[in-house]
């Protein structure tokens, strides 16, 4: 709408500027549509009508539900590379019983979580305009945990994949059932896990090579997700990394694994080597793309 229709029309262009402030930049926090027990903020660069779409990255938080400071770190990159930084909240105890882990493992009660962003990416891209059929996704820690699940389920949906030093993964293991292994994936999820697919999608694994605490990670009989085998993957976030590149590697997907040297269990750490990862990846996205 022109500036002169705007002045004509004063509820229009009250309704331009609210959209102006809240709606890009750094925007408000909104309720999940398909579910208000959900949330999160976005990073909006300046989109042109007729300009090149924007690509979506998803930074998720962890355990402390740091949403908003993921999506900060990640303005600048969103700004000078043409995206939009959407950060999800998944609160803890949305069933009312204090979980702070449900998100991680994906399935609480009757809520999946894969499901809940899916629901949250449409929305932004109906706000926008924008068909966000593939998107890169990050989590560190509580949301490595998410991230290399999610990418497991949803291989379709990422165009890369950022696993954060995750406490406990899930690795491509037949033999054993979910959350530990794969073997029952079809049955609790409706799905296979498709090895063709994910070998797709391009993935970084990233840990602090000094990220050695275990008293957090280490799963204990009688504990909320305590199984056989849990801890089998290794001792440490590194050791537990490792062994889930290993195997990704054994069924055919390959892995950039970035050891950071003097960090600890820190996510805005990571946060540099992530942001090269994707802008190296986007680059090649967006050749292919301009060359078909």
């Amino acid at each position: 709408m022109t500036d002169a229709a705007l002045a004509r029309d004063p509820a229009a262009e009250f309704a331009e500027r609210n959209r102006a402030q809240f709606d890009f930049d750094r925007t408000t926090i909104f309720a999940s549509k398909a579910d208000p027990r959900f949330a999160y903020c976005l990073y909006v660069p300046p989109i042109a009508p007729g300009g090149t779409a924007p690509d979506l990255v998803v930074a998720m938080h962890g355990t402390g539900r740091d949403f908003v400071g993921y999506r900060d770190a990640f303005a600048e990159f969103g700004r000078w590379n043409n995206c939009i930084i959407l950060a999800p909240l998944f609160p803890v105890g949305v069933l009312g019983d204090g979980n702070r882990d449900g998100f991680k493992y994906m399935r609480e009660a009757g809520i999946r979580y894969d499901q809940a962003l899916l629901d949250i990416v449409a929305e932004v891209g109906e706000r926008y305009g924008q068909a966000f059929d593939r998107f890169a996704l990050f989590g560190y820690s509580g949301g490595g945990h998410f991230t290399h699940r999610f990418l497991m389920l949803h291989p379709d949906r990422l165009w890369a994949a950022c696993i954060g030093a995750p406490g406990s993964v899930t690795l491509l293991d037949p033999t054993r059932d979910w959350w530990v292994g794969t073997r029952n994936v079809q049955a609790l999820f409706g799905a296979a896990v498709d090895t063709a697919a994910l070998a797709q999608v391009p993935v970084q694994m990233v840990v602090g090579a000094a990220d050695l605490e275990t008293w957090e990670i280490t799963h204990r009989p009688g504990s909320r997700h305590w199984m056989p085998d849990a801890n089998h993957a290794g001792s440490t976030r590194p050791e537990r990394l490792a062994s889930l590149k290993a195997s990704f590697q054994a069924a055919g997907v390959a892995v950039r694994f970035d050891q950071v040297a003097n960090m600890a269990h820190d996510g805005m750490q990571a946060v540099p080597p992530v942001q090269t990862f994707l802008a190296e990846v986007l680059g090649q996205r967006r050749a292919g793309r301009n060359a078909t």
